[in-house]
């Protein structure tokens, strides 16, 4: 009988992502279906409805209501310089390959509210990179996209940022990059000149090209394997040969179909190297 219930669940959420799917063309229905499990319980529960049925209704015939489903669809667990060591590995053993190049590309995906952008251009100022950089910071989710390109963060964050940033090997005092006002930090302005934020689906959007590095961390666990195969082989297709892919600590290319296209550059921190 529990297998049973189980299915229809399966059945109700599956028809919920067709729906949108049809309705919005955003493409949900090989996301990790325990993820969306979750979030749509979670929305059952603020909204007051008592079953998968009524909310999908709501959806299809709200747009505005569609917008906040979206952004419980979306994954925004981010800091500036989350996990420093990371950053410190691409200071000291990517950047100085990176040097070899004129021109830079950069591609930041599912970038969420910009903090790991930001933290990016900070490491590239420090190491006399950024004049030379393009940076492409993208995600699905609108409104997201809207707050990095502000770049103003909560005040409270930042003992936590400072920490992050000296860990990571920062060279100048933190306070350098943002100003305090009222209850928040808003970063420099300088940090933007080199950023170009844009609306991207790495579910159904098109490649890059010529990137020399691809960040996409944690973002990737929320999908199954099939969409990380698709993923992976759109991160390849928008890498110039050599160029270097970086994924969070959780997520891995070993065992996927594309595995072959790259090398492992460091095994720890998921920093993976096109073949050619």
């Amino acid at each position: 009988m529990l297998n049973e219930k189980m299915d229809l669940i399966d059945i109700e959420v599956q028809l919920f992502l067709e729906g949108i799917y049809l309705r919005y063309g955003y493409d949900f229905r090989n996301y990790s279906r325990a993820h969306i499990k979750r979030r749509v319980t979670n929305r059952l529960g603020l909204a007051g409805l008592d079953n998968l049925s009524e909310l999908q209704h709501l959806v299809l015939t709200d747009e505005t209501y569609f917008k906040s489903i979206l952004k419980d669809f979306s994954i925004n667990v981010t800091e500036m310089f989350r996990d420093p060591e990371f950053f410190e590995f691409l200071r000291n053993d990517v950047i100085p390959v990176l040097k070899s190049y004129p021109k830079l590309n950069i591609w930041h995906a599912g970038c969420s509210t910009g903090e790991e952008v930001y933290s990016m251009a900070i490491l590239l100022k420090e190491e006399g990179l950024y004049d030379r950089c393009q940076i492409y910071a993208t995600d699905f989710n609108v409104d997201v996209l809207n707050e990095a390109k502000e770049g103003i963060y909560p005040l409270e964050v930042i003992k936590d940022y400072t920490s992050n940033f000296i860990r990571a090997g920062g060279k100048e005092s933190f306070s350098e990059y943002y100003i305090a006002k009222y209850d928040s930090i808003i970063l420099n302005q300088s940090l933007k000149s080199n950023i170009i934020f844009a609306e991207h689906n790495l579910v159904t959007d098109q490649v890059f090209n010529q990137m020399h590095l691809i960040i996409c961390r944690n973002v990737l666990i929320y999908f199954n394997n099939e969409l990380q195969t698709k993923v992976f082989e759109l991160f390849s297709n928008s890498l110039r040969p050599r160029g270097f892919m970086c994924l969070g600590t959780k997520e891995s290319i070993k065992g996927n179909d594309i595995s072959n296209a790259f090398e492992t550059y460091e095994s720890n921190l998921k920093v993976y190297r096109k073949a050619r």
